[in-house]
Parts: C-alpha cells; sequence; structure tokens
C-alpha cells in the first residue's frame, strides 16, 4: 500500500493549497468583484504564422494551463488501466460499476430538478476531485481503512473517463472536421516517434503543442489534447530493469575509485543517469514530473481563476429560485451517495465483485458522500455548460455547497464508522484480558 500513501500524501496536501485558493478567490471576488474580474478579463493573444488565439486569461488558464491536469488524469488512466488496479478485470469491477452509478445518478437528479435550457448543466455534477476527496480522508488518518482509500482512488479514475468522455461527446463547439484530423495525425507522428525509439524530448514536446493547437481550433475543448497524449505515452521502459543494472554496474566498475580531478568520472556518472532514466517508463517519468506542477500550480491558479463566486443576498436569492444551484447540489451530494452505494450493490449482488478487505456498506455511503467533492471538474464543465452568466453563477453556488455538504457528510460518517469499528476492536481485545484475572 505504500504507493497508495504516497500518492495519498501528495494529493491530500495539494487538496490543502486548492483550498486556500479557493477561500483567497471567494475573499477576493466578495471583497472587489469588478478588480477581480477585470484581472482574469485581461486579454492576451498567442501568434503562430498566420494563425493567432486571443483569449482573456481565465480561458489561457481553462483551455492552456488545465491541459497539464488533463494530461496527468490521462496518464493515471493509462497506468491503472494498464499495470494499476483496474488492469485485472475483477479487481476493476467494484470501483467501475461505483463510478458508472456516480455518474448516472446525479445527471438523472439534476435533469429531474432542472429541465428545459438549464438541463445543458447535467454534466456538472458527475465528476469528482480527487485531490478535495482524498485530502477529506486523509483528515481521517488512521480511522479510514487505506482500502478504502485504494477504492476511492480508482472510482476517481473511472470517473475521470466519465467526465472526459461527456466533456469530448457533449461540450464541444462546431466541430472542424479538418483540424481535428491535424489533432489525430499529430497524436500518431507521437506514436511513430516512441515506435522508432527516438527519446529526444523536445521533439514530443514541439509535436504535443502541435496536437493541442489543432484540438483548440477543432472545436473539441483543448484539454482532451493533453488525455490523448497521456493515454498513448509509453507505460513500460526503454531499458529492462536487468539490462540496466548490468550495464550501471559495469560503468560503476570501470571508473576510477579515488579520481585525481573530482569531475574525471562525471562521463560515467552521466551515462548511468541517463540508463537510470531509461530504465523509468516515460510514463512514470512524465507523471512525476507534472503531478506536482499539476497539484501545487495548475490547480490552485484554476481555483484562484473560477472559484470567485459572488456570495450576496441578491446572487444567493437568484441561485435559490433558479433550479440549476439545487439540482447541482442535490446531483452532487444525493446522486454521489445513492448512486456509489447502489453500483456497488449490484457489482456485489451479481457476484461480479466484493467489497474490499475492511470495508463495510457505512464505509461506501461515506465514500459516496466524499465523491460528491466534485469541485475542480465539475467547475470546469460549469464554464463549459452555460454561457449565460446567471445560470453560470448559480451553477457556481450549487458547486460550492454541494461540495461542502457532501464532505461535511461524508467526513462524519467515516468518522463515526471508524470510531465505532476502533472501540469494537479495542473490547474485543479486553476480554480474553479480562477472562484471563478472572481466572
Amino acid at each position: 500500500m505504500r504507493p497508495v500513501q504516497q500518492f495519498m500524501r501528495q494529493e491530500a496536501s495539494g487538496g490543502i493549497v486548492l483550498l486556500a485558493a479557493t477561500i483567497v478567490a471567494l475573499v477576493w471576488a466578495n471583497v472587489d468583484f469588478s478588480g477581480y474580474s477585470s484581472v482574469w478579463e485581461t486579454e492576451f493573444t498567442l501568434v503562430l504564422g498566420e494563425f493567432s488565439i486571443t483569449e482573456d486569461l481565465r480561458h489561457v488558464v481553462n483551455d492552456g494551463l488545465m491541459t497539464i491536469f488533463f494530461l496527468v488524469i490521462g496518464l493515471e488512466v493509462k497506468r491503472e488501466l494498464t499495470v494499476g488496479e483496474l488492469s485485472d478485470r475483477k479487481a476493476a469491477m467494484l470501483p467501475a460499476a461505483a463510478a458508472l452509478g456516480g455518474m448516472i445518478f446525479p445527471a438523472v437528479i439534476y435533469l429531474a430538478i432542472a429541465p428545459g435550457d438549464a438541463s445543458h448543466g447535467w454534466g456538472i455534477p458527475i465528476a469528482t476531485d480527487v485531490a478535495f476527496a482524498l485530502a477529506a480522508l486523509a483528515a481521517l488518518g488512521r480511522l479510514v481503512p487505506y482500502t478504502l482509500v485504494a477504492f476511492v482512488l480508482g472510482v476517481a479514475v473511472v470517473d475521470d473517463i466519465g467526465a472526459i468522455t461527456v466533456i469530448a461527446l457533449f461540450y464541444t463547439d462546431d466541430l472542424n472536421v479538418l483540424w481535428l484530423l491535424a489533432a489525430i495525425l499529430g497524436l500518431l507522428a507521437m506514436v511513430l516517434l516512441n515506435r522508432l525509439h527516438v527519446r529526444y524530448v523536445p521533439a514530443y514536446f514541439v509535436v504535443g503543442f502541435a496536437v493541442w493547437f489543432a484540438t483548440f481550433e477543432s472545436g473539441v475543448h483543448a484539454t482532451i489534447a493533453g488525455v490523448a497524449i497521456g493515454l498513448i505515452t509509453p507505460v513500460h521502459a526503454f531499458q529492462s530493469a536487468e539490462a540496466a543494472s548490468q550495464e550501471a554496474t559495469r560503468i560503476a566498475q570501470m571508473a576510477p575509485d579515488a579520481p585525481d580531478d573530482a569531475d574525471q568520472n562525471a562521463s560515467y556518472w552521466r551515462q548511468i543517469a541517463q540508463i537510470s532514466r531509461e530504465a523509468i517508463s516515460p510514463l512514470d517519468r512524465v507523471a512525476h514530473a507534472l503531478h506536482q506542477w499539476s497539484s501545487f500550480v495548475v490547480l490552485p491558479i484554476f481555483a484562484l481563476a473560477n472559484a470567485g463566486i459572488l456570495l450576496t443576498a441578491d446572487t444567493l436569492s437568484a441561485a435559490a429560485e433558479s433550479a440549476v444551484a439545487p439540482a447541482v447540489a442535490f446531483g452532487l451530494v444525493f446522486g454521489k451517495i445513492i448512486g456509489i452505494s447502489v453500483g456497488c450493490a449490484i457489482a456485489v449482488r451479481l457476484g461480479l465483485a466484493r467489497l474490499p478487505r475492511a470495508v463495510s456498506w457505512l464505509h461506501i455511503v461515506g465514500a459516496g458522500a466524499v465523491a460528491g467533492i466534485g469541485f475542480t471538474v465539475s467547475l470546469f464543465i460549469s464554464e463549459l455548460a452555460f454561457d449565460d452568466a446567471d445560470l453560470a453563477n448559480a451553477s457556481r453556488i450549487g458547486i460550492l455547497f454541494g461540495s461542502v455538504i457532501a464532505a461535511i457528510i461524508g467526513i462524519s460518517t467515516l468518522a463515526i464508522v471508524g470510531r465505532i469499528r476502533r472501540a469494537r476492536a479495542a473490547e474485543a481485545a479486553n476480554e480474553p484480558l479480562a477472562a484471563s484475572a478472572g481466572r
């Protein structure tokens, strides 16, 4: 479980930074909303020969910077599907069934509450924010079994796949087929470079940027390019561990043990460093390089740009009168709890899966509530779903309140279950001692 623990610590700490950025955005927007808006509405222009892109700073973050976040998602999905827990069909069935239910029920609840023009926001409550979810689990410490953390991670990965699919299929502007074909050709070029064993990183960067630009021009949301690049990144290393170990040992033996010049051995160590890099898969190297940037830079900036929700009497009153805010909040809270619980129950009932060790049904209910913290991706889909400022603000208010309520329910439920199980374990441990003392 060490990889899960390490990943959880990084995601949990990233969740704390994300929470801090969210609070800053909320305070900033409610103290000086015009100043907040003017900063993120500042326009930038990118010129590439005959082509140019003009976007405000918020869209630079959402269309450009968030590509890094979605690239990391693509890498994690690829890892889980090929060598991770989701690569085993039976192990993948429970989180997959839970995630499927956790996407269907929120969408259904949303559509039941907000039909008509507001129905385009049905994708908002289907998302789970893995950083906040894991931060909530980390706050509970040992009250939560690590097998439940692994389950939540699996649900989040499948949930990410669903959210990415929804964004690509249902939140795409007018499609330009030629640009889309250019993006596909760029992806094929990256695959070809890998098949030809090209290991020069700048070559992949140039082609990757071309794929992003073509995707942007095609009408498909540009962040999908990041996901696609992540999915085609090789999951196996260029060199086997055995070959790398043997070659590194041979080179190390050639290096003088006590060189006269401190840099005399530099060429040997550079060769060993190169061999070490090639013994690590490209997927792992890219994920390791970008994960902290995604968690501690990209997502906090995204929160600063999008979480500045105006909470005044007028906006709260308008959100209460709108069907969007309650639809989003109910979808995140009740949709996730019911959907994940029902999905797990069906999978277990049909014999397709079983609950993880030390995980009870109340744990599943609590995990479903925690999965209702849909902050980051929900805000992202909200930006795509609504052009109308009132509907967009109502959806953001729904996301904020729904996520907070889901977090409170999830943390409270899991804390109660954890304390009850700990008390029972202590009683069971004391019974033999009491019996022995009686004798």
